[in-house]
């Protein structure tokens, strides 16, 4: 046996360890065509690095998607040879992305590869880098892909507004929303007159972030008939000190209230002895 094939073989042997050391080990090919014969680990075996190239092409047309999948994200494939195979891409498939990409996030080689093709799985791991230059992001934020916009929002910091309202837009009812509404280019100018008066909650909230929002409008969306819109009104500076008087007791707004930085001192200090907080 070769020196280092032992340590390999009792890897292989354990399943625990089997599909790691098929996937990223010094692959043998008698190895190899034994998990084709035998039709285990094949989705690993199809990302080893070191599979000989007739037993890519053979597992390029397997049976299992998986493993078709799997095959199709190799680096070593050109655009039109990776695209020939048959796969398809759902939703939260390889959260992780694709490794050799992931690799190479800030490789200017590796993300051009990634984002101009037309495997979504690439896309989606480009979308993953801080570092796209401009043209590559304008590029992923045309793809219509939630998965490359959700990436985008989370790591780009110049991901482009309407990217930024679209993922609102699908994800403001969740607490998921955070990604979009957190991120240093959302907008807020303008949000008051586009949804102060928009029929669903989660937009009229976002109304309570424009800097040009009135007093009057802070009020009357502190009484609005989604609590978080409340919540989100009894917090602004801008609320009226009756309104926010009368809100910290209110029990679904008085945390809101009382973290509000309009609040005068003397209160504050009135809300910490209620609470038992002492001095």
């Amino acid at each position: 046996m070769p020196p280092g094939r032992a340590p390999h073989r009792q890897l292989l042997r354990d399943p625990k360890s089997a599909a790691e050391a098929l996937r990223h080990g010094l692959l043998h090919r008698a190895d190899a065509e034994r998990c084709l014969a035998e039709r285990t680990y094949l989705a690993a075996l199809a990302e080893n690095p070191s599979l000989p190239a007739d037993l890519v092409e053979r597992l390029a047309v397997d049976p299992d998607e998986d493993v078709r999948l799997a095959v199709s994200v190799r680096p070593e494939l050109d655009e039109t040879r990776r695209m020939a195979i048959d796969f398809t891409v759902g939703y939260l498939d390889r959260g992780e992305g694709v490794q050799w990409v992931r690799d190479g996030l800030a490789d200017p080689d590796v993300l051009r590869r990634a984002a101009t093709s037309a495997h979504p799985l690439l896309r989606r791991t480009a979308a993953r880098s801080p570092h796209l230059p401009p043209d590559l992001l304008l590029l992923l934020a045309r793809v219509e892909d939630p998965v490359v916009e959700d990436c985008l929002g989370i790591h780009h910091p110049d991901t482009p507004e309407e990217v930024l309202m679209r993922v609102y837009a699908r994800l403001g009812s969740t607490f998921s929303a955070w990604m979009a509404e957190t991120h240093p280019r959302f907008p807020r100018e303008g949000l008051a007159a586009r949804y102060a008066d928009h029929p669903d909650g989660h937009y009229r909230r976002l109304a309570v972030r424009d800097p040009a929002a009135t007093p009057t409008l802070i009020e009357r969306l502190s009484h609005d008939p989604t609590v978080w819109t409340r919540q989100e009104a009894a917090g602004d500076p801008r609320l009226p000190l009756h309104r926010l008087r009368e809100a910290l007791h209110v029990p679904e707004l008085a945390s809101s209230a009382a973290a509000n930085p309009a609040l005068p001192e003397d209160e504050m200090a009135a809300v910490l002895d209620r609470a038992g907080v002492p001095a």
